[in-house]
């Protein structure tokens, strides 16, 4: 394994976001004084490090498997809604002293171990809101409710997902050390009950009934390419997240949706990312 790096003014962040739209390997570390990051890419090989070196400069370097479960700088504390506070923070002492100042939030523990998925970026903090906004609404409808979490990254959404109310939660991740930091992540939150597993979504073949809730934080390229697996992954009734949407490729993905039958009654927009709830156009007729 190789790793491409370069240093960056931090008001180009959206822009690197934007280059590398697609590649999971992407990290974005913040540094001390808050005005610089570093940007990194790992790649399976040399020859994949060189070809980012000739478009965007930096160096690149070879490195071990591990160095990719390295912490970077962790991100700010996230609160979503009245609910939820996310924290890299992982110290004992220090979480209790959270847990004393917000005794009304259920506190989740991320340490920053790649780039999407520790909360604080807009896709993931975006579809964290809206998941809150679900569970509300099927709260009284039944408990246990099921959900998909695809693409999970560190697992935020699957855990979130159960301290929820949900009941069944599987999470999966083409990436083997997504996969490995999702299940620790589980253990450390208190909900080893999550099923996690290395899967492509492309050949993923989902279980007949559906799940109640899907969660889909994939990049535009995969979503296209996912719409058939994510509508049969979905149960009537149910409700679909998705994020990973750049704005510029937002249309592509919506009419891509549209042709397998779902559809989106609220989108929103957060810097140059887009999210949106949904599922089946049937169900949001029956509900409008």
């Amino acid at each position: 394994m190789h790793v491409w790096s370069k240093l960056s003014a931090v008001q180009w962040i959206d822009a690197w976001e934007e280059r590398f739209a697609g590649n999971p390997n992407l990290v974005i570390e913040y540094l001390k004084g808050g005005k610089s990051v570093r940007v990194r890419v790992f790649c399976q090989s040399e020859n994949e490090a060189k070809e980012i070196v000739a478009r965007f400069g930096g160096t690149f370097r070879k490195v071990a498997g591990e160095e990719w479960n390295q912490p970077v700088a962790p991100p700010r504390m996230l609160k979503v809604r009245d609910v939820f506070l996310l924290t890299a923070e992982a110290r004992p002492m220090e979480l209790a002293a959270l847990r004393k100042e917000h005794p009304k939030r259920d506190i989740i523990v991320i340490p920053p171990e790649m780039a999407f998925g520790t909360g604080d970026h807009a896709t993931t903090s975006t579809c964290l809101r809206l998941l809150v906004d679900v569970a509300r609404e099927r709260k009284g409808h039944g408990a246990g409710w099921s959900v998909a979490d695809l693409g999970t990254g560190t697992g935020v959404l699957a855990i979130a997902a159960h301290k929820l109310g949900a009941g069944e939660v599987f999470a999966c991740d083409f990436d083997p050390f997504a996969v490995a930091a999702a299940a620790r992540n589980a253990a450390r939150n208190e909900t080893p009950e999550i099923l996690t597993k290395e899967q492509d979504v492309l050949k993923w073949k989902p279980r007949k009934k559906g799940y109640d809730v899907v969660l889909a934080n994939l990049f535009s390229t995969v979503l296209i390419e996912a719409w058939p697996v994510v509508g049969k992954s979905l149960a009537a009734g149910g409700d679909l997240i998705v994020s990973g949407i750049l704005a510029s490729q937002a249309w592509d993905v919506f009419t891509a949706a549209a042709a397998h039958g779902i559809g989106f009654s609220k989108v929103i927009r957060k810097g140059k990312w887009v999210t949106a709830r949904g599922g089946h156009m049937a169900d949001l007729i029956a509900r409008a």
